[in-house]
This record gives C-alpha cells, sequence and structure tokens, in this order.
C-alpha cells in the first residue's frame, strides 16, 4: 500500500522584534538616580558583579554601589572607565533623563493642506501631523491625500524611506515598479519608496487614501 505523501512544512515567518505592549520604567527625576539606573541595566545584561566591575574600573566596590544607588554624582572620567568596561556610549547613561517627548494631535478636518510635487496632477496633500526632533532617528510624515479630479498625466514618484499606503475611499490602480495593485476601500499597501510609484489609474473619484512615509532623520 503506497504510503500518503507528507505534506511540506509551512514556512515560519520571523517573529517581529518590537514588542507594542512593551512599558519601561517611570523617568528618573534626577540625574544622579538616572546614570544609576542605567550602570546597573548594563551591568546585569553583561551578567557580571559589581566586584568584577570593580576590578575592571579600578574602582571600588563601595563606589560603584553608590553610583548604582544614585547617592554620588559620577566625575566625567568615571563615566569613561564605566563606558568602556560597559561597552557603551557615555550619552546612554543619560537616557532615562531626557526632556518629554513630544506628541502631535489634530482634529479632524485641521490637517495642514500642503502643495507638494504630484498637487498640479490633482493631488490635495493634508498633513496630520509632524515632529520634528524625536530619539528614533526616524522622520514620519502621514497625509490625507485626495484625488478629486483626473489628469491625463500622473507624475510617477520616487524618494527614500518606506511608505504606506491605505485606501479609505474610491478606488485607484497603483503602481510600484513593475506591479501594478488594485486598491479599494480597506487595502493596504506597504513599499520601499525608492522604487517608481504613484496613481497609474483612477477608477472611482473621489478617491483617499492614508499615506505614512518614513525616512532617516537628518541630524
Amino acid at each position: 500500500m503506497a504510503k500518503t505523501p507528507k505534506a511540506a512544512p509551512k514556512e515560519r515567518k520571523p517573529a517581529l522584534t518590537q514588542d507594542p505592549h512593551a512599558v519601561r520604567e517611570p523617568r528618573a527625576n534626577n540625574l544622579e538616580m538616572a546614570i544609576g539606573h542605567e550602570v546597573r541595566t548594563y551591568r546585569k545584561k553583561l551578567g557580571i558583579t559589581v566586584a568584577d566591575l570593580a576590578a575592571s574600573t579600578g574602582m571600588s566596590v563601595g563606589m560603584l554601589s553608590k553610583i548604582e544607588n544614585g547617592n554620588i554624582s559620577p566625575s566625567l572620567t568615571t563615566l569613561q572607565a564605566l563606558s568602556k568596561a560597559l561597552g557603551m556610549p557615555i550619552t546612554a547613561f543619560f537616557k532615562g533623563f531626557e526632556e518629554p517627548k513630544s506628541a502631535s494631535f489634530v482634529k479632524a478636518g485641521e490637517g495642514v493642506n500642503l502643495e507638494r510635487r504630484g498637487t498640479r496632477a490633482g493631488h490635495h496633500y493634508s498633513l496630520l501631523g509632524h515632529i520634528e526632533n524625536n530619539s528614533s532617528g526616524v522622520v514620519v510624515e502621514p497625509y490625507i491625500i485626495t484625488l478629486n479630479a483626473e489628469s491625463d498625466v500622473f507624475p510617477t514618484f520616487q524618494h527614500e524611506g518606506m511608505e504606506f499606503l491605505y485606501m479609505l475611499e474610491g478606488e485607484v490602480v497603483y503602481r510600484h515598479g513593475d506591479s501594478l495593485y488594485r486598491m479599494r476601500m480597506g487595502d493596504s499597501l506597504f513599499f520601499d519608496a525608492d522604487a517608481p510609484h504613484g496613481p497609474e489609474e483612477l477608477v472611482t473619484l473621489p478617491a483617499r487614501y492614508l499615506s505614512i512615509i518614513s525616512y532617516p532623520q537628518r541630524r
């Protein structure tokens, strides 16, 4: 009797490393406590004791305990020695003492209307929020794009970063590189924006979609 062939194992997708439900400890209310917390955290990540760190830095165990507990303010020379021993940049010691993070809130219909490349082709951009300086190193620009007039020519956009589209209304055929995607309400498209992209055909107007563009922050 012939054996039934086993089904090929399904390819497992790689797990995402970012935890959307992760929380951090409250921000330290003074610089000494912030530095001490980071020293202790990095030391424990390396799996070494206070005595081990003391031996590698030439400091006393008592001194390191005071630093980790936020009881003293270490000098720059001390921070440099700890940075070298723990394999971390000096700036990382101050991570827990950063200024409060920014947020941008825009009420319905109050987005900033902008003229960008493409507005002459019947594209209307409404910027939903913008944060210039942030700790992530990434700039994110969320737009509502409205297409309400047909045009003979639709420009093919190409820029750095990544882009995410989410269709809210209408129907368009969207090009990315050599591929075409028919997008209706609820459809989404996520792509490398360095490839030529843009609306290829307007099927049902008006058409509206959310466009989120992200690219490296220039400092």
